[in-house]
This record gives C-alpha cells, structure tokens and sequence, in this order.
C-alpha cells in the first residue's frame, strides 16, 4: 500500500474515534484524536493505565502548537529551533475541554485538547515528530494526535514492531504498515518541561 492510501485510511481512523498502531519517530505508538475524550479512554483501556496520567501528543508544528497552549515559553520556541533529536516538551496552561460530571457526556471539540491528555497541573506533553510520515499524518488530520508508547502499562516499551504483543495489535483499528518504521529511533524522547518563567527542567534525557 502507498503511503497516501496509509495516511488516508489512518485519518479516517482517526475521526470516528479509533485507534492506530504507528511508527513514530521514536518507538511506536497507540494512537487517537488528542481531542476526543471517549477515544482517549480508549487508549487508557486498552494499556491498561490510569487516566489520571497524561499523555504525550504529535503536532505538526509550533503553530499547531500554539492553538492549545495559553502562552508559549519563549525557551521552548528556542529548543524547538535548535533541536536535532526527539524531543517532547512540557507546556504550561493546555487550553482543555473539563472533565465531565457523573453521568454527563464529556466535550469534545476541535478547539480543545481531551482533558484526559492534560495534566493535573493544565501542562501537557507535545513533540513535533522528526519524522515525514508522522509530521504528514498530524498535518492531514488537522489536530493533535495522542503518541503513547504500545504496551500494557509497567511492560517493556516496545523497540519495534515485533516485540508490541498481540493484545495491542488486537485492540487497534488499523495497524500502519510496519515497513515504514525504518526511521524510527526505536528509543523513547528526551522530555523537557518548560515554565513562562524560562524555568527548565529535564524529566527524561
């Protein structure tokens, strides 16, 4: 399959709310709408993981960035500029849909991140992919998208393809074609959190 026939099949995976199993710069990932709640819960489900946790999400580009983020760290422009490796960084005051009531229905918009992605604290974890094939799929979509490493919570994150279990691969709704993995790093990204005060701080180098 041609990577154009990929791309559209993942993004109309994407807007019913389901979810993929993607290469990514990094390792590979469980993907979904960053901004449907009930598809995020999904993921949780399926890795088995609290969802008090947040996620780290794929955007296009700083602009794409800037949509959901109240104020960009002026430090956090200069890293995006001057980095060469994966890199996910930690903003500040994510502009987020709330969680819902008992009983309610939760929102979900375009214009707000799932507030199941967020943070207890309103930050959020966004990397700009080194990857054609990741930065295409995000662009293409529209919004961000959630990465999370494809494993059961507290097992080894996969390196490759071979080693994601079969409960992972069973739980998706398409699986992108293995072969373009080949520009993964099979390693997980380094993650900077950064504040408006210039403050840094390394979570994962």
């Amino acid at each position: 399959m041609e990577t154009k026939e990929i791309l559209n099949k993942a993004v109309d995976v994407l807007r019913s709310g389901g979810l993929l199993l993607y290469p990514t710069d990094t390792v590979w990932g469980l993907g979904c709408d960053a901004t449907d709640p009930e598809a995020v819960a999904k993921i949780f489900a399926l890795k088995k993981r609290e969802d008090s946790k947040s996620l780290v999400l794929l955007a296009s580009d700083l602009d794409m960035v800037a949509r959901y983020i109240k104020e960009i760290p002026e430090m956090a422009v200069q890293l995006v500029e001057v980095n060469d490796q994966p890199m996910t960084i930690i903003y500040p005051g994510a502009i987020a849909s709330v969680r819902p009531e008992a009983g309610e229905q939760p929102e979900k918009s375009r214009y707000l991140l799932a507030y199941n992605t967020v943070a207890a604290d309103g930050t959020v974890g966004i990397r700009i992919p080194m990857m054609d094939f990741c930065v295409d799929l995000v662009k293409r979509f529209g919004c961000p998208i959630v990465s999370t490493s494809a494993n059961i919570s507290g097992e080894p994150t996969p390196k490759n393809f071979r080693e994601i279990s079969q409960v992972i691969k069973d739980g998706v709704d398409y699986i992108v074609d293995p072969a373009l993995e080949n520009t993964s790093t099979g390693k997980s990204s380094s993650i900077i959190k950064v504040g408006l005060d210039a403050t840094i701080e390394i979570i994962r180098k």
